[in-house]
């Protein structure tokens, strides 16, 4: 079981970039490991650090005005490869969560089930918001699953779409085993029924 998520509140690291793809968010050299423990060492990894290994003065991560747990990015975050470790790598570096204005398909669905939050919003919205962080990094934006609500200052409320069983699987902490496992009595009796 995971930890519940319900309520995120945070400053946000401003990636104002499209086609961010999961090579870019975890180099495939690094795809040897099996658990989720020790990825956000290498989060974009290859953008992070120059060649002899220093850390890139210009990229966002190694910038000491931004931080928090949400990552805001522009369009088709996620693309390329569907590796499950991008989300793990994410998750551990600290995000809760990205906002984006599009995701590829298959890391949302994988951000989802590693209890990450992937969220689309319109595009001047996510425009507004990039621009906003950027000229002030103490900027703290929140996100109320339980209302399906992003409430950025000087903004309206945000609402944004979910899958209504990964909401549930979220708020209850629940992966799908975890899931399957909290309707055990109910499988059991259907078997039960139908040996």
């Amino acid at each position: 079981m995971s930890k519940q998520l319900t309520r995120i509140e945070s400053t946000c690291v401003p990636l104002n970039q499209n086609n961010v793809d999961t090579d870019q968010v975890i180099p495939a050299r690094f795809l040897k490991g099996t658990t989720k423990v020790g990825l956000g060492e290498k989060l974009f990894y290859d953008l992070r650090y120059l060649s002899n290994g220093q850390p890139n003065p210009d990229f966002v991560l190694n910038n000491p005005k931004f931080g928090g747990q949400i990552l805001v990015a522009a369009h088709n975050f996620g693309c390329g490869s569907s590796r499950e470790h991008a989300p793990w790598a994410l998750k551990d570096y600290g995000f809760q969560a990205i906002l984006a204005v599009s995701f590829a398909d298959i890391f949302r669905n994988n951000s989802l089930k590693n209890q990450l939050l992937a969220i689309a919003l319109p595009e001047p919205v996510i425009l507004s918001l990039l621009a906003a962080v950027e000229a002030n990094p103490a900027l703290a934006v929140s996100i109320d699953l339980p209302r399906q609500v992003v409430a950025i200052p000087g903004q309206p409320d945000q609402p944004f779409e979910i899958d209504p069983y990964r909401k549930q699987c979220l708020m209850e902490g629940l992966d799908d085993i975890g899931y399957a496992l909290s309707h055990l009595s109910w499988i059991e009796q259907f078997e039960a029924a139908h040996a």
